[in-house]
């Protein structure tokens, strides 16, 4: 009975060591995210191949049910990376002399200046002013109020 049981634990330890050997089903964690192994598209594809972290070797995986992807963009732009030389100017097309012309623009002129805000309203002296304006008498400094400050002690050597 102990014999068995122990044949059974380690049948059932030693088959998770060995499950490196065969293919695998690749599905990428997140959505959206494609997967290139060797520049084929392996996403939900099958990759056979004997690499992984038991095996010291590797080989090249076989992707099984991929799509090859083209390895530069297809944009027209250009790419230092790609090894290829841009193209120089555009692709303009010379009109014939005896076309007919479009109609001429109509005139456009725009300008531009610059001032100060305008002043604030004065006010102005009245028709009629008042006969008499009082002004305050002023004699000079006069002594705050509170306690009479004491004058200043000389210093002496």
């Amino acid at each position: 009975m102990r014999g068995r049981l122990a044949l059974a634990i380690l049948a059932a330890t030693t088959s998770t060591a060995l499950a490196g050997g065969g293919f695998d089903i690749v599905v990428p964690v997140r959505p959206g995210v494609t997967i290139i192994i060797n520049g084929v598209d392996a996403t939900y594809a099958v990759v056979e191949s004997a690499m992984g972290l038991a095996r010291n070797d590797s080989l090249v995986p076989t992707v099984y049910g991929g799509r090859p992807i083209s390895p530069e963009p297809n944009v027209g732009h250009y790419y230092p990376s790609l090894g290829r030389m841009p193209g120089y100017g555009r692709l303009e097309i010379e009109p014939p002399a005896n076309r007919k012309l479009p109609q001429p623009a109509e005139s456009y002129h725009q300008s531009w200046g610059a001032q100060s805000a305008p002043l604030p309203a004065q006010s102005n002296v009245p028709v009629d002013p008042p006969p008499v304006i009082y002004a305050p008498e002023f004699n000079g400094r006069r002594p705050l109020p509170g306690p009479v400050p004491r004058p200043p002690r000389p210093r002496g050597p």
